[in-house]
């Protein structure tokens, strides 16, 4: 006989976004039970550059960021764990006239949505920020206390405070059939079934897939996002620094050494969970960093990898109720999703709760994919 157990909700998905929504709800009293068909952290969450920035974001995104920021500055409290978080600030540089002319109008528009975390600087600040970047570097812009952490480090640590705060926790659990009746959902799985009036989908890149079995269609797009890194150079940087003109993520170690990424892509096989890496496209974003920072001539790459992404069609998450009754969904955060878990779990568990958050989210509404 199958092995069924009840939650008030359950959560698909062990992504960072899962395990986020998994704590907020349990820390309100819910049980949770979160069903994850590999392992937590196994694909995105654990193996991205780790940036937690608000610089940069498309405008809608900014007020999530600025709540999820809130809560890096005391990840302690939330997850018992400081996630290898560092503090700094974030950097994106200018190479061009146009480029600067693009950093002033961003600025200006975040003015008036009353945002003042960005600034442009020139040429004689960047240089005492960054003495290490090239001459072609003609300004930047730049967000104070912006950082990083440690992206595998940090899911786990959302896996033990969820656990910890009563969340059952079930990998090796792919759902199969989903079906509701009476006004709860059965979730059956090969380690047995759960079933909960509310389901979560945090699928991450199988999140459409999810959404079409409930009868909804969400488009998007499977995408690997590449990372190097570099054996240990002499200290350079202390900032995240990033690139107006091409994609680029790079940040230095106490090692020595460089992670490198930005957002160039590999091939992602989401039937498999697998990636393939573009050597080419490894090499487009080696380029640029060795532009903006010519000491990473001497470095050689150690070690790249790619994570598997799911992409909507304008970049921007899905978060929101879906079209069945008792559904959330929280994916397609394409590939800029980890700064936001934080304060996107706390929206996800105001929505299984029924209640409206705080936060503005209709421009993530999965409803603007219906037709």
């Amino acid at each position: 006989m199958t092995r069924v157990e009840t939650a008030d909700v359950a959560v698909v998905g062990g992504g960072i976004h899962g395990c986020s929504a998994a704590l907020h709800l349990a820390r309100r009293g819910h049980r949770v039970i979160l069903l994850e068909r590999d392992s937590v952290g196994r694909h995105a969450s654990g193996v991205n550059a780790g940036g937690v920035r608000r610089l940069g974001r498309a405008t809608v995104e900014v007020p999530l960021s600025v709540a999820a920021t809130a809560y890096w500055r005391d990840i302690r409290a939330l997850v018992d764990d400081d996630c290898g978080y560092v503090e700094s600030r974030y950097l994106k540089v200018a190479m061009t006239d146009e480029e600067m002319e693009a950093a002033h109008r961003r600025v200006a528009v975040l003015r008036q949505q009353g945002f003042t975390h960005e600034e442009v600087i020139g040429a004689e600040r960047l240089r005492e920020l960054l003495p290490a970047a090239s001459h072609d570097c003609i300004g930047a812009l730049h967000v104070e206390g912006d950082g990083h952490a440690n992206p595998y480090r940090t899911t786990q640590a959302f896996r033990r405070r969820a656990t910890a705060l009563g969340a059952r926790i079930l990998e090796g659990a792919e759902v199969g059939k989903v079906a509701r009746h009476q006004g709860v959902w059965r979730l059956e799985t090969g380690v047995g079934s759960v079933e909960a009036p509310v389901l979560v989908n945090a699928a991450g890149v199988w999140g459409a897939a999810l959404a079409a079995r409930l009868g909804e269609t969400i488009p998007l797009e499977a995408h690997a996002p590449m990372l190097a890194v570099t054996s240990p150079v002499q200290h350079f940087v202390d900032a995240v620094v990033g690139s107006l003109g091409a994609p680029l993520s790079l940040k230095q170690f106490g090692s020595g050494s460089v992670l490198i990424g930005g957002g160039v892509r590999g091939r992602a096989n989401p039937a498999t969970g697998e990636t393939e890496l573009d050597l080419a496209g490894l090499g487009r974003f080696l380029a640029t960093a060795r532009r903006v920072f010519p000491e990473l001539a001497k470095a050689r790459v150690v070690r790249s990898w790619a994570g598997i992404e799911g992409y909507t069609q304008d970049h921007r998450p899905v978060i929101g109720p879906g079209a069945a009754e008792g559904v959330v969904h929280a994916f397609g955060f394409s590939a800029h999703g980890f700064q936001l878990a934080p304060a996107a779990g706390a929206v996800v568990a105001d929505l299984a709760e029924g209640r409206t958050p705080a936060l503005d989210i209709a421009d993530f509404a999965p409803s603007r994919f219906r037709v």
